[in-house]
């Protein structure tokens, strides 16, 4: 009588234990595959770095060359810094136009937020390239901006600098990448609370110093989001400096295509993506010190 007992009771346990492998196992290898398949190609990145071509071939021999080369050419020099500069100024543009958009999102009403945030959110549906024509047309020189321009006589024959340069580069990257400024920032403020507000409000605080004391500080994190997401994005771009930025809109991104492709030279192509890589961190570890307040004084 007393054996089925200890059998219904063992069944369960070891029911459990194997639901608990399977779950650890489950575990390990969702975390064990994404880091494989980004650290692996990073080590492969990061040992073809110190190698060098040899007639047609890439030769490994841990050499520093492809670094002291970063270093010491003032091409690659000038455009890093063109890159850094279009990267700040992407990320600095679209945070300030998107915090306006985020924030009319989230105080408008339930079906205005809802168009709104479809309009947004369309873009991020549609190709990257078809986007990218879309706003080459917009800046060409037949393009839109230049037609209405030369119809109303303020210039008297189409503008260049919109395209075929760092100015068209910027302007869309801008255009493009507005999207992944203005959602973090509007998940930011729409995790405020809205007793905090309410209680500025009953103390006699003004709308603008509500701003700026409660609901500023207390989106910086999707602000910090904001500028991190828009700056990765705009100096790794290739494609936008390859279509829209012609002979004089290269870019770090644009240069490292180049080495893997036409130029044939994987070493140093490697050493500017392992560079790049570096700069994502420093950008990375700022962001990491945008932080809300840890309490909000009105």
């Amino acid at each position: 009588m007393g054996h089925p007992q200890v059998n219904s009771r063992k069944t369960p346990e070891l029911g459990s234990a194997r639901e608990a492998r399977l779950i650890n196992s489950l575990v390990v290898i969702a975390y064990v595959l994404p880091i494989a398949l980004i650290l692996g190609p990073f080590c492969i990145f990061f040992v073809v770095s110190f190698g060098r071509v040899e007639a047609s071939a890439v030769v490994i021999d841990f050499n520093l060359s492809n670094y002291v080369r970063i270093l010491a050419d003032s091409t690659v020099r000038m455009v890093i810094g063109r890159t850094l500069v279009i990267g700040i100024a992407t990320a600095l543009v679209c945070t300030l136009v998107g915090f306006p958009a985020a924030y009319l999102m989230k105080i408008l009403g339930p079906t205005r937020r809802s168009l709104l945030m479809v309009a947004f959110a369309v873009p991020l549906l549609m190709s990257y390239v078809i986007k990218i024509y879309t706003v080459r047309n917009l800046l060409g020189t037949n393009g839109v901006i230049n037609h209405f321009l030369m119809a109303s006589g303020l210039v008297s024959q189409p503008l260049e600098f919109f395209t075929l340069s760092y100015y068209g580069v910027f302007l869309t990257l801008t255009s493009v990448l507005l999207p992944f400024a203005v959602f973090p920032i509007f998940l930011s403020l729409d995790r405020i609370p809205a007793s905090l507000v309410e209680a500025a409000a009953d103390l006699g605080a003004s709308r603008t110093r509500i701003f700026w004391t409660v609901i500023f500080p207390l989106s910086l994190s999707g602000v910090a989001v904001s500028l991190t997401f828009t700056f990765v994005l705009a100096i790794g771009d290739f494609i936008t400096p390859e279509l829209v930025g012609g002979p004089n809109g290269f870019t770090l991104g644009r240069i490292i295509f180049s080495q893997f492709g036409l130029g044939f030279n994987w070493p140093f192509g490697a050493a500017l993506s392992i560079f790049m890589m570096m700069i994502v961190t420093v950008a990375l570890a700022l962001a990491t010190r945008i932080r809300p307040p840890g309490k909000v004084t009105f």
